[in-house]
């Protein structure tokens, strides 16, 4: 089957709203002190530094080696030494069988050329009984996330696009799409045991205006989790190697 073309994706900027509740969760989902923990799609750290208050080891990996100097820079200007940058290929990860405790990656799988190999390379390197949270966006948000190549139409987030069947979407969006059964289903084919998942509320960064974005905050997408998936823009998985 002919792999769907994706684009690269865009880190998010520091200080957002996403990275403070993807970080929450996380810590409120799995073990993290003490821990050497691999973040996998890290980009520039931005989400990364987030979780350095869980009090764990984080190699953050990454296929840019722009976005990881921009990290480098903030280690070394801030004199942290629980992060290490690593560049690697896209394809292996550069480390050795049941390295890490964990494994962390968000909104990084429906960027790569081949799932199936990113999340074996991921079970490789976890120890056994490690754990891996992984997100990736939902189809049923109201809005297309990563925006899509369509023809007349300047503004790509068009509503309810990710709605439209996969044979469709594949073929103008920027990146893959995912509904629970998805990506439960091709964890549990790679060998991981499913412990939880959930859906993430939707943080509101993309509106400008503050005073309408802490409205939304407030009034309807409040919280980290939401059982509501029209008001989620990720899912979450919890899964463990067995």
């Amino acid at each position: 089957m002919t792999q769907q073309k994706v684009a690269r994706g865009k880190p998010a900027d520091y200080g957002q709203e996403i990275l403070r509740r993807r970080a929450r969760i996380t810590a409120a989902t799995i073990p993290l002190t003490d821990r050497l923990v691999l973040d996998l799609g890290a980009g520039n750290g931005a989400q990364t530094l987030e979780l350095m208050a869980s009090g764990c080891r984080i190699v953050a990996c990454d296929i840019d080696q722009a976005d990881l100097d921009i990290l480098g820079q903030h280690l070394k200007k801030n004199t942290i030494d629980s992060v290490t940058p690593v560049r690697y290929d896209g394809v292996t990860l550069p480390f050795p069988d049941g390295h890490f405790d964990a494994v962390v990656s968000y909104a990084v799988l429906e960027h790569v050329e081949d799932e199936g190999k990113t999340i074996s390379e991921i079970y490789r390197v976890l120890k056994t009984r490690g754990d891996l949270l992984i997100a990736v966006p939902n189809k049923w948000w109201v809005f297309e996330t990563h925006g899509a190549r369509l023809p007349l139409l300047p503004w790509n987030r068009v509503p309810f696009f990710s709605w439209l069947p996969k044979a469709v979407h594949s073929r103008f969006a920027h990146a893959r799409i995912y509904r629970k059964k998805d990506i439960v289903r091709l964890l549990r084919s790679h060998g991981f045991d499913i412990l939880e998942t959930f859906y993430m509320t939707a943080p509101m960064d993309v509106v400008k205006s503050s005073s309408v974005q802490k409205f939304l905050r407030t009034a309807i997408f409040r919280g980290d989790r939401s059982r509501v998936p029209f008001l989620s823009t990720e899912i979450f998985v919890h899964g463990r190697k067995p």
